[in-house]
């Protein structure tokens, strides 16, 4: 059941939703709503009871300090509003841990919510293992469901067909109820699929500003980006066979996006870079 305190009337809210777990290689993209959450200021609002959905025997609890005093931590699926969000509207954060159990149970919760407040977007976010280089920019795919969204071309239909984790979900009884959903997923290097992976969140927030049409500060993530990326450097030509391997992943993936270097894919990534400056040339604030 969903515990929640009174929320005031939301502008044109958008969900934005992201899961520990299977649909999180790397922790990339649970870092993405942690560091939303702190760069909005969002508020806590909801949270799921922990009893109703996990397995406490696999998602524990934990012990910690807070002011001093020693409490119980349990693990739920958290709702923040953020209404310093730069998009001319509002945001609510969805961030929490894939359940043990009542998976339809859980969405519905989270659906109700988010529709009692307005919602007109969901925007589910994932990690997934792939064969991709580090030393390349993290792919990142953008599907839909919805019609509207495929023929303005912010999306593609998925073709995946397997096994799903709860942001497929989600995503799908989001859809059934005609609310139009999002998934955006980056692609996480195998070999160095450990977390965190800040490279990987940092291109799931690249795709946010280009789905939202705002801008993120993204100076911290930026910078660990930066430094993960050295440190798999150095990972990489410490072993031969790992550096041979990397070198054979950049090959490939530099044939395959080739064609991808046209006019339009550069103008768009001109607008992006033009969205992080103010319109003087220097850095926005």
């Amino acid at each position: 059941m969903l515990e929640f305190a009174d929320v005031s009337p939301l502008r044109d809210p958008v969900v934005i939703a992201a899961f520990e777990g299977w649909n999180d290689a790397g922790e990339s993209a649970s870092a993405v709503l942690e560091h939303l959450r702190q760069v909005w200021s969002a508020e806590l609002v909801a949270s799921l009871d922990p009893e109703d959905y996990y397995d406490l025997q696999v998602n524990r609890p934990s012990v910690v300090t807070v002011g001093g005093e020693r409490t119980v931590r349990w693990p739920s699926t958290r709702l923040y509003v953020a209404r310093n969000a730069p998009l001319g509207r509002d945001v609510v954060l969805v961030h929490g841990i894939e359940p043990s159990v009542r998976w339809r149970a859980f969405c519905t919760e989270l659906l109700d919510f988010c529709q009692d407040q307005g919602a007109t977007l969901l925007v589910t976010l994932g990690g997934l293992l792939a064969d991709v280089p580090h030393t390349r920019p993290i792919p990142v795919s953008v599907t839909s469901e919805d019609r509207d969204l495929l023929e303005q071309g912010i999306a593609e239909r998925s073709t995946y067909e397997g096994p799903t984790g709860i942001v497929g979900v989600l995503g799908d009884l989001a859809h059934r109820r005609d609310l139009p959903t999002l998934s955006a997923w980056a692609a996480v290097p195998h070999y160095a699929g450990g977390p965190p992976s800040p490279k990987a969140s940092l291109a799931l927030l690249g795709a946010l500003e280009e789905l939202l049409g705002c801008v993120i500060d993204d100076a911290e993530m930026a910078e660990a980006s930066r430094a993960w990326e050295r440190g798999v450097d150095e990972l990489a030509a410490s072993d031969e066979e790992v550096a041979e391997y990397v070198a054979s992943l950049e090959d490939a993936q530099d044939t395959a996006d080739l064609p991808e270097a046209t006019g339009d894919a550069i103008a768009r990534e001109f607008e992006r870079y033009l969205r992080k400056r103010g319109e003087d040339g220097s850095p926005r604030g």
